[in-house]
């Protein structure tokens, strides 16, 4: 049923947990997992203007991505690792749309009862909204 499934991160521990469950799926399904990081660019800046801090960021989140895939080494998985430049959501949305994506797996936050008008613009709330294909958003 998900034969491609991507885990977009913003390279915390709670991307982790989203990675675990799309590895569980993926062993399931025989399917592939392409672990996205989206490196939010500077608005209205040239990029060669910044481009020695963007390859730093861009170095730092591929040993994180890294770091994640390993902790899965010896699983019959195959996790493929993405990093892109621009705007985090429309990034991801871009993403899964061109490389037909079946599921997307992503870490959201908890919704306070005390307060639950918070947290209606956040990435994952707005990735489910806009995305072509099946969002799980794990907390």
């Amino acid at each position: 049923m998900f034969k491609h499934i991507l885990v977009p991160t913003d390279l915390t521990d709670r991307s982790t947990t989203a990675l675990e469950i799309a590895v569980k799926m993926a062993l399931i399904e025989e399917g592939k997992i392409t672990l996205l990081h989206v490196v939010e660019m500077i608005e209205d800046s040239e990029c060669d203007e910044f481009s020695d801090f963007y390859k730093k960021l861009e170095r730092r989140a591929y040993r994180r991505m890294e770091k994640m895939v390993n902790l899965h080494a010896g699983k019959a998985v195959n996790i493929e690792k993405q990093i892109t430049f621009g705007k985090r959501v429309g990034g991801i949305i871009r993403y899964a749309h061109e490389q037909d994506i079946d599921l997307i797996v992503l870490s959201s936050h908890r919704i306070e009862p005390q307060d639950m008008t918070v947290g209606w613009g956040t990435i994952s709330y707005r990735v489910s909204i806009l995305s072509h294909c099946p969002v799980m958003l794990v907390k």
